[in-house]
This record gives structure tokens, sequence and C-alpha cells, in this order.
């Protein structure tokens, strides 16, 4: 089993095993006693219930493993909403404000090894996350089977820590809205995404995100068995930052193969001069035979490409 302290960007050291649960029971709400505020040794019965207990200040929700029909919202303070061991509590099939399982405004917040499965909601973006305003931080979770797995509003002044964690089929573009993705970050200061893995989409991106700057590190994009799929990386509003020792894989089954990595392919709001893409490796799944590009640029910023692998139809960079 592995265990690795992480120095939290909210100040709070995370410490996970890496050893999965089995899928339990889904149990009828309330639950007794199920959400424990660590700092008062209170019990409740709903998650909500426990939110509301730490108001606005600073909290810790210990959720006993098992797998719930709840969700809460979070007006105000910092809470971390922790599983004792990852894989050990899900949340599913229930959201609130029609929205997601955790819809997030307060100043912020941190998941620690919850899965998020089967969220859906009328107008096609139900998340297992909706983060509306504040800082977040995810740690070992699982979001799967759902139409996005984190959806945010915009919060220039507020930054998104992503690590540990899967993305495993969810996206859509079947609704009038738009398209869903798996991770799809609105006008943020800065979204990191370091050591996580997204596959088996099922339409839209993997990551979308119209952060100021990125820094998306060691991950894997693994679309072989995605459906209806566009970019693996979708920076439209133009980025700074590190694209690095990811490794991609396109798969068969696309809406869109014409990129992996698309850069200000629509309003920019931000500079992209200087933005790294280095070390990464990409190619297509076994016996597949077509033309794509690593990354598309349409903001003519000085890119800076270096040390990336890249297999045999695909070109490494072009300007649209």
């Amino acid at each position: 089993m592995i265990k690795e302290a992480i120095r939290s960007p909210l100040g709070v050291l995370a410490l996970f095993g890496a050893a999965a649960f089995p899928a339990a029971i889904v149990s009828a709400q309330p639950v007794p006693d199920a959400f424990t505020v660590v700092e008062s040794g209170q019990r409740f019965d709903t998650l909500q219930d426990a939110v509301n207990a730490i108001g606005q200040g600073r909290g810790t929700i210990r959720i006993a493993p098992g797998t719930y029909r709840q969700c809460a919202v979070q007006e105000a303070g910092v809470i971390v909403y922790e599983a004792p061991e990852p894989g050990s509590v899900t949340f599913t099939a229930r959201s609130c404000e029609g929205k997601a399982a955790f819809v997030l405004r307060g100043i912020g917040a941190e998941i620690r090894g919850i899965t998020f499965s089967n969220i859906r909601v009328a107008d096609g973006n139900g998340a297992g996350i909706r983060l509306e305003k504040g800082a977040l931080n995810v740690a070992y979770a699982r979001f799967e089977n759902s139409q996005q797995g984190i959806l945010t509003a915009d919060d220039p002044a507020s930054r998104i820590y992503i690590t540990r964690s899967t993305f495993t089929g969810l996206g859509t573009c079947e609704n009038s809205a738009g398209c869903a993705h798996s991770i799809y970050i609105g006008n943020y200061g800065s979204l990191t995404v370091r050591e996580s893995r997204f596959e088996r989409g099922m339409g839209g991106h993997y990551v979308k995100a119209r952060s100021r700057e990125v820094v998306i590190e060691n991950n894997s994009f693994d679309d072989a068995n995605g459906k209806a799929t566009n970019y693996m990386i979708d920076l439209p509003a133009g980025s700074i930052g590190r694209i690095a020792a990811n490794w991609f894989v396109q798969g068969r089954d696309k809406e869109n193969y014409s990129a992996f990595i698309a850069l200000g392919a629509e309003d920019l709001l931000h500079p992209s001069d200087g933005l790294e893409v280095a070390s990464n490796e990409a190619r297509f799944v076994p016996g597949l035979s077509r033309n794509s590009v690593f990354l598309a640029d349409w903001t003519g910023s000085r890119v800076v490409m270096q040390g990336n692998t890249i297999a045999g139809g695909i070109k490494q960079y072009e300007q649209r």
C-alpha cells in the first residue's frame, strides 16, 4: 500500500492510503452518525447538516465508509471532506440545486479519497463537484459515469489543485446547453493537474480550462475506449504554464481528431507566450492510421516545445 503526505495549498496535510474498497450497498438517507466533524466530535445523519455545523469556520468532515444518495451545498468557510481510505466513500445519483453532488461556494474546500458516480441533471451539466467560487483541492478522488467530473464558474483570484485522481466515463455533447467535459474549468487564476488518469470519455474534451495558468504534469490521457470525444486538453482562452510528462493515446471514435491539444480556439482572455509543452508522449491506438496535430495554436504565441515523443501521422505544432 502506498502512503504519501501531500502538503495542501490550503495548509492542511493530507495523508492517504492507496487501497480501494469494494462498492457498498447504497445507503438510504439519512444515515445515523455517518458524518463526523472532526474538530468538535459532533456526528450527523446527513452531509448537509455537517456542512451547516461548520458554517463560516474551518473544519473536517470524516465520512463513514459507504455509498450515499446525498448531496450538499457549502455556502461559506473552509471544509475538508474526507474518506477514511480512498474508494471507501461514494456519492451517487443525487445532485443539489440541479447541479452536482457537492456544490461549493465557500472560501475553500478539499476533497480526499471520495468517489462521485452517476450524476446527471436535466441541462446535461451534472457533476461530482460544481465549484462556484473559492479554492479547491482534490486528491485520490474518482469521478465516473456522470455528465461532468468537475465544473466551475469563474474566480480569477483562486486556484484549483488536483492530484492522484481518476476521471472515467464522463462528458457528453448531446444537450442543448453544449458539451460537458471530464473537467471544465472557468476563468480561474490557476489549475494544476498532476498524476491523474483520464479515460473512456463519452464526448467533449478531457480537460477544458480557461485558467490564466495551467500546470498539467505526469497524467495519462487514454482515449482508446472513448466515444465521440474531442481534444485531450483544450485551453480556449489562452494560458501560460506547463504541459509536461503526460502520456496521450488518441482513440478511433472521435468527433474531432484534428488535434490532441488546442490553444486559444475561442475568445482570448490570457497571454500564452512562454507556455511550455515538454517531454510528453503522443500516439494513436494500435492499427489506427490518420493525421492529427499534437498542439494546434490559434494565438500565434511563443510556445516552447521540446523533448516530446510524437508518433507517425502526428504533426508536432500547427498555427491556425
